[in-house]
């Protein structure tokens, strides 16, 4: 209990160690935040499709199926390598698309409607921050770091509003 804290030794770092488990954790959150968005249930096995990247990823694909299919809980996964995708939500990892085909996946009406209903959300949050910051008063008062909160609050909700806009007409084309 009285011993210094432990130093880490830099020259034992693992770089590319380090550099492979975190492109795993981003494709693996990736594929769950669309699973999220898309109300598609965890325990349904997903098939993947990557397509771009580089060498580096499919080599990190290649050597992690194992883990990325348990931790991801994936049906297959395939490269396109520039073969046409199907209608896919789709996530990046850098240069690298992450896509899973909609088709049998999700109810479309109830998509839609949840797609509407989210969108609505959004529209009436920058109704009300536009509002606040279209008050003359409010700007001249407030200090600047609450105005520049509410700006980017504003930003953030408009650049969710036009992602859901899309995915949403992405779906009604199915």
């Amino acid at each position: 209990m009285l011993q210094a804290w432990p130093v880490a030794d830099a020259s034992r770092i693992d770089e590319a160690a380090v550099s492979d488990v975190t492109w795993i954790q981003e494709v693996v959150l990736e594929i769950r935040r669309i699973r999220a968005e898309m109300d598609i249930a965890p325990g349904v096995p997903l098939p993947i499709l990557f397509d771009g990247g580089d060498a580096s990823d499919r080599a990190r694909q290649e050597t992690n199926t194992t883990l990325l299919s348990s931790m991801a809980r994936l049906e297959s996964m395939q490269w396109l390598d520039g073969a046409e995708a199907p209608m896919c939500a789709t996530a990046l990892v850098g240069d690298l698309r992450v896509m899973i085909p909609l088709a049998g996946l999700i109810d479309k009406d109830a998509e839609l409607a949840r797609l509407d209903k989210e969108i609505a959300k959004l529209e009436k949050d920058i109704e009300i921050v536009g509002k606040k910051l279209g008050n003359e008063g409010f700007v001249a008062r407030a200090p600047e770091a609450v105005v520049s909160k509410e700006r980017a609050k504003i930003a953030d909700a408009e650049v969710a509003r036009d992602r859901l806009i899309g995915e949403r007409a992405k779906i009604a084309s199915m």
